[in-house]
């Protein structure tokens, strides 16, 4: 398995302004993060080798992406793409600011904390290995009524103190704090 170098590497940033109870980046301001064809030739076993090795994020799980939009308040979220592709959105399908995105193997998605995220369409065999910082674990939030105080949550959470694929230097690590 090889990731790309650094240098090489194209990444995308979006601000998500927040929607309907679905705060996406306005609470701590870190953007949605796309590390785009980040694994070349990469299984998932290779890909959680290589995320354990860099030993920020712990990888806990093989799927693909939920249908219904959702975000998590206990914590940020890296999403390795194993297989396949989709359309993905991200911020609210009702959402002016959303972002839309075909997302395919070897890109790498930092999703942080509030950030509203669902699949729009598999467009074949699309899996993730999904990861959260070392210690973590995720809640599963709606943007629905009664979920307030976790959005208040949010502020509190650390951002990265090493990327989460590229250890010491990364795109996640040029973010504001």
């Amino acid at each position: 398995m090889s990731v790309t170098p650094l240098s090489a590497l194209r990444v995308s940033k979006y601000q998500i302004p927040a929607h309907n109870g679905i705060p996406n980046t306005s609470v701590q301001r870190k953007p949605l993060m796309i590390y785009h064809s980040t694994f070349l030739n990469a299984n998932a076993s290779a890909i959680e080798s290589h995320l354990e090795s860099v030993g920020v994020v712990a990888p806990q799980w093989r799927y693909t992406m939920y249908r219904q939009t959702h975000f998590h308040s206990t914590t940020h979220e890296v999403l390795s793409i194993v297989s396949g592709s989709a359309k993905c959105c991200f911020g609210g399908e009702q959402n002016e600011g959303r972002v839309e995105l075909i997302l395919q193997k070897g890109d790498v998605v930092v999703v942080p904390a509030g950030v509203g995220h669902r699949l729009l369409q598999d467009f074949g065999g699309f899996q993730m290995v999904g990861s959260y910082p070392t210690g973590k674990s995720c809640d599963m939030c709606y943007g629905r009524p009664g979920e307030e105080e976790k959005v208040k949550n949010i502020d509190k959470l650390g951002w990265f103190r090493r990327d989460p694929i590229y250890g010491d230097n990364g795109p996640s690590l040029e973010v504001e704090a």
